[in-house]
């Protein structure tokens, strides 16, 4: 296992690379100019000072040039200075990127606690009125856009219940005083959480549980569950002890390319809710042409689906015996 392990990893190598080629080519292209963005409107610089900045940010080379020195630069774990921020890059994403784990964290596991017996009992009473009600939630689930579900749940229930935060992480005010205990910052935090991740466990429970549903009928369908219920085993015992443990093995698999989708999709979340967390970070570098953070935040997600690739493949082989790996 470490050695195939070992090989995936210098496969990916090649990956990054060309994904990294294609993120600078990307980011090449935004409109705009970073100094204009570093120095803000109205600075009043002039021209030449406006070049000997550029000169020293790097921004005077040509994009090949520019390229193989931020290459350069990664390899020793520098990603460059913030334009906004005015600190190191990496210092930045660390000071946020756990918001972002919180909050996708809670909701991944929320999802799969709800997906998994609400799909297994799909699957048992298929075409049922329980089957059917969820069924309808899917489709309208996957239809409806999260950032509009997000609109929803504050006109009609932020705005008319006052203790549930519409936005942020932290109650401005108890955040300046100082929080008496540990406790009152995190009861504070988990209500600034309610919206954001109700929303990204709906948005996600649409296709998890069609997906575990339909796992689960496939193998309920299998000649050895007949054998199983011929053997005179109760229903529970077959459903959740052959016929799941079976099933699993899709579902293990989602949940290593669930990963990443779940951080892509809470971007916009992010932005709605003034989340403090990667997802907004990106979205407000993108709008202030920082650069940097762009390249670094978008590496960053790239690493996230590679590593969410990994993980799924070696769950795999993992929990199903009959895969092997070399």
């Amino acid at each position: 296992m470490l050695k195939y392990i070992g090989k995936r990893l210098l496969h990916l190598i090649p990956v990054m690379i060309i994904i990294s080629i294609v993120i600078f080519a990307i980011v090449e292209m935004m409109p705009g100019d970073p100094v204009n963005a570093y120095l803000g409107v109205g600075s009043g610089t002039t021209p030449e000072q406006q070049q000997r900045l550029r000169e020293e940010l790097g921004l005077d080379e040509g994009p090949v040039v520019r390229y193989g020195l931020w290459l350069k630069r990664v390899l020793t774990g520098d990603f460059g200075r913030s334009l906004k921020y005015r600190r190191d890059v990496v210092d930045v994403i660390g000071q946020f990127i756990w918001n972002s784990f919180r909050l996708n964290i809670v909701a991944m596991i929320l999802a799969f606690a709800i997906a998994i017996p609400v799909g297994i009992r799909s699957a048992v009473k298929k075409y049922g009125l329980f089957d059917n009600f969820w069924t309808v939630f899917s489709l309208t689930g996957v239809s409806m856009p999260s950032f509009f579900f997000a609109l929803l749940l504050i006109f009609f229930i932020a705005i008319p219940t006052p203790w549930i935060p519409l936005n942020g992480m932290r109650t401005a005010i108890m955040a300046a005083r100082g929080y008496p205990s540990r406790m009152a910052e995190i009861i504070d935090i988990g209500k600034h959480m309610i919206l954001p991740v109700t929303v990204l466990t709906i948005s996600s429970l649409a296709s998890l549980t069609r997906y575990v549903r339909n796992s689960v009928i496939e193998v309920i369908n299998q000649d050895y569950i007949r054998t199983a219920r011929s053997k005179g085993l109760s229903e529970k015992v077959v459903i959740y002890k052959h016929a799941f443990r079976n099933a699993l093995l899709p579902i293990v698999t989602l949940l290593g390319l669930y990963i990443p989708g779940l951080f892509g999709g809470s971007i916009l979340l992010e932005t709605v809710f003034i989340w403090p967390g990667i997802g907004n970070i990106l979205y407000t570098s993108i709008l202030d042409r920082d650069y940097s953070m762009v390249m670094a935040a978008n590496v960053f997600y790239a690493v996230l689906m590679l590593a969410g690739n990994l993980l799924a493949d070696v769950s795999y082989a993992l929990v199903d015996p009959r895969v092997k790996v070399k």
